[in-house]
């Protein structure tokens, strides 16, 4: 089994920054692609963020520009870097983590969700 522990949400004036932080654990045998998504009250969940473990990364048109995904592989954690926050980027912060696990062949397939972190910005 994989775990995911999210931290680095919070409450931010409008114009702050915030740094999320999602750390896989268990018996990892290799991670494909990992990402944040959010979700805010009344909608359904979105992309906010993708990496894929050669480093390509693809954002939601609303964060481009103001966010940084990026992950260290020897640690099995990913990043958010979110910047200019707005009002508007008040959710629940998921992380998404993709890969294999086990500790011998054959290995099987996983895909994980953090428990979701908040972020609340203040106009």
């Amino acid at each position: 089994q994989v775990q995911l522990v999210e931290s680095g949400g919070g409450l931010v004036q409008a114009g702050g920054s915030l740094r999320l932080s999602c750390a896989a654990s268990g018996s990892i045998f290799s991670i494909k692609a990992m990402g944040w998504y959010r979700q805010a009250p009344g909608k359904q969940r979105e992309l906010v963020a993708t990496i894929t473990s050669d480093g390509r990364t693809n954002y939601a048109d609303s964060v481009k520009g103001r966010s940084t995904i990026s992950r260290d592989n020897a640690k099995n954690t990913v990043y958010l870097q979110m910047n200019s926050l707005k009002p508007e980027d008040t959710a629940v912060y998921y992380c998404n983590v993709a890969g294999r696990f086990g500790t011998r062949f054959p290995v099987n397939e996983f895909d994980s969700w953090g428990q979701g972190t908040q972020v609340t910005v203040s106009s």
